[in-house]
């Protein structure tokens, strides 16, 4: 069983944000596998299905991006995920606008979300999918950068890396993280 948690603020208010690039992601995840996501529980929004044969529960945490790992921690004990099919995706302002990238492990970096859960699950050992959104010019911007709402055109950039992230996540689950990370840590598909 995995658990695919997309790191969000509850929306509407916070669609077509930066921030909330995980959330799009389960949300093109549940679209491609018609899996709704719309039970209550773990002070989140989820749901269950199959994914390339292996039983999934798709979670949108409701607790806002700060304390995400409250939620993921609630969900991890309810189905007795081992930490390394828990795969968290998210967005992140150190990787250039609309690269994706995994790794099977590691710090939290400068996201509140990440640090939540990291702090909550107790490691940092669990596949990664982070989402590049770049940063703003000035540091003193950053969180109106992360959480305003996108122009049409600015989200349309990111839709490709969100694309991306879904099949990444997809990899992780039909042939480990290993093999996601040589196909998807690269510039092509």
């Amino acid at each position: 069983m995995y658990l695919i948690v997309g790191l969000g603020n509850p929306e509407p208010q916070y669609s077509k944000t930066r921030h909330n690039v995980g959330f799009d992601t389960v949300n093109l995840i549940s679209k491609k596998y018609d899996i709704e996501v719309n039970k209550k529980g773990f002070e989140s929004l989820y749901g269950s299905g199959t994914i390339e044969g292996e039983k999934v529960v798709l979670l949108k945490p409701q607790t806002f991006m700060n304390e995400s790992g409250r939620a993921v921690i609630k969900a991890i004990n309810y189905y007795k995920v081992p930490t390394e099919n828990v795969i968290i995706i998210y967005d992140d302002i150190d990787i250039e606008e609309g690269i994706v990238k995994l790794r099977a492990k590691g710090g939290p970096g400068t996201h509140n979300g990440m640090r939540s859960v990291v702090s909550e699950i107790n490691t940092e050992v669990f596949p990664h999918v982070r989402i590049g959104t770049g940063k703003p010019i000035f540091k003193e911007l950053l969180m109106t950068y992360v959480i305003q709402k996108l122009k049409d055109e600015e989200y349309e950039r990111l839709k490709p890396a969100i694309e991306r992230a879904a099949n990444a996540t997809i990899e992780i689950i039909k042939n480990g993280i290993d093999i996601a990370m040589n196909r998807y840590n690269t510039t092509e598909d």
